[in-house]
C-alpha cells in the first residue's frame, strides 16, 4: 500500500495543530485559575535567544499552511503576525487547521515530484514536493510545535504526552 502525500501531510498537521490548541487551552486555563498575567506565558522562553511561545506558535501555523498550500500548487496564504492573546492564538491555529481541511487531497496527491520553491532571506531554492514535506515542511512544523509544548511545560502548565499527540 502506497502512502500518498496528503496522508503524509494533512493528517500529520492537523494532529500536531489540535495537540497545540490543546495546550494552548491548558495555558490559558492554568493562567486563569493561578492568576497569572497571561503574558508570562506568551511571552515566555526557552532560552533568551529562541523565539517566546506567542512566535512558536505562529511558526507551526506558517510551517503547516505554507506545506499544504506549496504541495497543492496553490498560494501561500498570508497572515500576519499579530496575536497577543491565547484567544488569538487558539483562533490562528484553529484558522490553520480550517485551511488545510478545505484544501483537496486530489491536489496534494502527486505532488512527490512537484517543484517547490522556497525564498528565505531573500535567496531561492527549489525541492521536490517530498523533500521538501520530509526534510523541511515535517521537521520544522514539529520543531516549533515541540518548543511551544515545553515552553508552557517549562512553565508549569500540566500538559502530558497526551496533550501532545492529542490525544485527550
Amino acid at each position: 500500500m502506497t502512502l500518498s502525500m496528503s496522508q503524509a501531510s494533512k493528517p500529520v498537521f492537523t494532529q500536531g495543530l489540535k495537540g497545540l490548541l490543546g495546550v494552548l487551552t491548558k495555558a490559558e486555563a492554568h493562567a486563569a485559575a493561578g492568576n497569572i498575567d497571561p503574558n508570562a506565558f506568551l511571552q515566555a522562553r526557552l532560552y533568551p535567544n529562541m523565539f517566546p511561545l506567542t512566535r512558536q506558535v505562529q511558526i507551526a501555523a506558517d510551517f503547516a499552511k505554507g506545506a499544504v498550500a506549496r504541495l497543492a500548487g496553490d498560494e501561500v496564504p498570508a497572515w500576519e503576525d499579530n496575536e497577543a492573546s491565547f484567544a488569538e492564538l487558539k483562533a490562528r491555529v484553529q484558522r490553520t487547521l480550517d485551511f488545510i481541511g478545505a484544501i483537496d487531497d486530489g491536489k496534494i496527491d502527486g505532488s512527490e515530484d512537484r517543484d517547490i520553491t522556497l525564498v528565505r532571506r531573500g535567496e531561492s531554492s527549489v525541492h521536490k514536493g517530498q523533500a521538501y514535506l520530509l526534510e523541511q515542511a515535517l521537521p520544522n512544523f514539529w520543531f516549533h510545535v515541540t518548543t511551544a509544548y515545553a515552553i508552557l511545560r517549562h512553565n508549569g502548565v500540566e500538559v502530558g504526552k497526551r496533550d501532545f499527540l492529542a490525544m485527550s
